[in-house]
């Protein structure tokens, strides 16, 4: 009986599928690629949820007036086609006026909620969450809710990686058959014909819809199969032990649910609009990686195979195989989404891993003023890059530089800082390294001292890759280019009242200031 129930409704399926595709084309009902979003390049008609629609209801009547041929199934079909199907049918008669005329947002919300709410009413939502032991039973202030939430992410998740030839239906079908394998096993007879029915009206419309399609789903398609995979999944699994009720359904729409998932994070980091359309889903990043429109097909294909097996490894009781199932799925969504470097993320990882690491910011961040307190009683060059030292090699750092705003003369003794060309010195703990061997280089300019500029501060690094542990506001901030700038300062004067203590017979050294408040040392000859 399953494999005729499915043969029926495919066969069918694609007698309907062909000829809502002719009659839609001879009306001009099709989409033509108007939007950025659109990867067709030629007008396809966007109606095939009504071949799928009126297979279903075609079967469901069809076992009503010879139940004889369909065993006990015909038994639960007045249930499922008053119970599910009068739900489903709004949720239809939604998506396709949205196809036609076109619907906001936050309307088709309120009407799948609607229709969310008279699933769980009608016996068929969330009503109980064993994760504890038990009957786990919940009232209706919680299985509500969690039913309207569960079905609108379900439904619009279809809905959403409907963009690529095949993909929604594809993906619908594995996880159609999953949830038919677990109502086999339940028993759950009516169940069970309703998937087998969806899972051959599918299958059926797969046929003119893998690339190139010449039909799509439309949204009437594509709320429909996600409204009834959404209420069949949840019903389907309400007999499985403990958490397994939850994980079977979730695992089993993994894509969807991930694809979903993946665009309100990034958007909300991004802070986007969470409804707003968008070339960054899954299988819009597959086609800019260079991949082909039907391998992206393929590939995903792939992806819920593989979540659909592993959810039937749930159907096992022992702790273990559902451990092993959600590690796997966990590692595996990590790998994926990585790979498909969405900038969200990316920062986000590197947000994360800057949180693991604080305590080395904040290390960092000590040694920092820990300098800025040596910088106050610093007078020579060599405590001065004693200082600098100490302090950034740990941060990563590997030298530093100072570009004075005057010339310094010849006779000024600035070692161990090494004249770089003109008024610019440098200071590297590898005494091999130059500044043209750095990578990345960080240049701020001192404040003035009593109106006075002193130039530039520089700080080098050879290795960029490296994650560097410190906020670099530190050093552009006022305290710490101050304390710096003083010190610079005070080495200044020193080294000038040595070089007037050691200057020779005849010589009188000065400071001079020079227009525009630069100051220099200069020797001048007496006499």
């Amino acid at each position: 009986m399953p494999l005729l129930v499915f043969a029926i409704a495919l066969v069918l399926s694609a007698v309907l599928t062909r000829w809502v595709r002719n009659v839609a084309v001879a009306h001009g009902w099709v989409s033509a690629p108007n939007s950025e979003r659109h990867v067709h390049t030629h007008a396809v008609p966007r109606l095939g949820g009504i071949a799928i629609f009126l297979t279903l209801w075609c079967m469901v009547l069809l076992a009503r007036w010879v139940p004889d041929h369909f065993g006990q199934a015909a038994a639960f079909l007045p249930y499922f086609s008053l119970k599910i199907m009068g739900p489903a049918s709004i949720v239809f008669l939604l998506g396709l006026i949205d196809d036609l005329f076109g619907l906001n947002a936050y309307v088709k919300f309120a009407v799948q909620a609607g229709a969310a709410t008279l699933l769980y009413f009608n016996g068929l939502g969330i009503s109980g969450l064993s994760f504890f032991g038990g009957d786990g039973h919940v009232g209706w202030f919680i299985g509500l809710p969690l039913t309207i939430v569960w079905v609108l992410w379900i439904t619009n998740a279809f809905n959403l990686i409907d963009g690529l030839d095949g993909l929604a239906a594809g993906s619908a079908l594995f996880s159609t058959l999953v949830t038919c394998i677990v109502a086999m096993i339940s028993h759950s007879e009516g169940i069970l014909f309703l998937t087998l029915v969806l899972a051959g009206a599918i299958a059926g419309f797969l046929r003119f819809n893998f690339n190139p399609a010449s039909i799509f789903l439309g949204d009437c398609g594509s709320l429909l199969i996600g409204f009834l995979l959404s209420g069949l999944a949840i019903t389907g699994s309400q007999k499985s032990p403990t958490i397994v009720a939850v994980a079977i359904p979730i695992v089993s729409l993994g894509l969807p649910i991930l694809d979903v998932a993946v665009a309100v994070l990034r958007r909300f980091l991004s802070g986007q609009r969470l409804f707003r359309a968008d070339r960054e889903h899954i299988h819009h990043k597959l086609l800019r990686r260079g991949v082909s429109h039907k391998q992206a097909v393929l590939v995903l294909y792939g992806v819920s195979a593989c979540f659909g097996l592993l959810s039937l490894l749930l159907l096992n009781p022992g702790g273990t195989a559902a451990a092993i199932v959600l590690v796997v799925c966990g590692f595996g969504v990590m790998i994926g989404v990585r790979q498909l470097r969405y900038p969200e993320f990316l920062e986000l990882g590197r947000v994360a891993s800057r949180a693991l690491n604080q305590r080395h910011v904040i290390a960092n961040h000590v040694n920092l003023r820990k300098a800025q307190e040596a910088l106050g009683a610093c007078t020579t060059p060599e405590q001065f890059c004693q200082i600098m030292q100490d302090c950034l090699q740990a941060v990563g750092f590997d030298g530093f530089g100072l570009n004075f705003a005057a010339k310094v003369p010849a006779w000024i003794d600035l070692r161990p800082l090494i004249p770089s060309g003109g008024s610019k010195f440098a200071f590297f703990w590898d005494n091999g390294t130059n500044s043209s061997e750095t990578n990345w280089s960080l240049t701020f300019r001192l404040p003035k001292q009593n109106g006075r500029r002193l130039g530039k501060f520089t700080l080098f690094r050879k290795n960029a890759t490296c994650p560097l542990w410190l906020d670099l506001d530190v050093f552009t901030g006022t305290e710490f280019s101050s304390i710096l700038a003083a010190a610079i300062r005070k080495m200044q004067d020193a080294q000038y009242a040595n070089a007037r203590k050691q200057k020779e017979p005849g010589c009188e050294i000065d400071p001079v200031m020079a227009s525009g408040g630069r100051e220099s040392l200069v020797a001048r000859a007496s006499g």
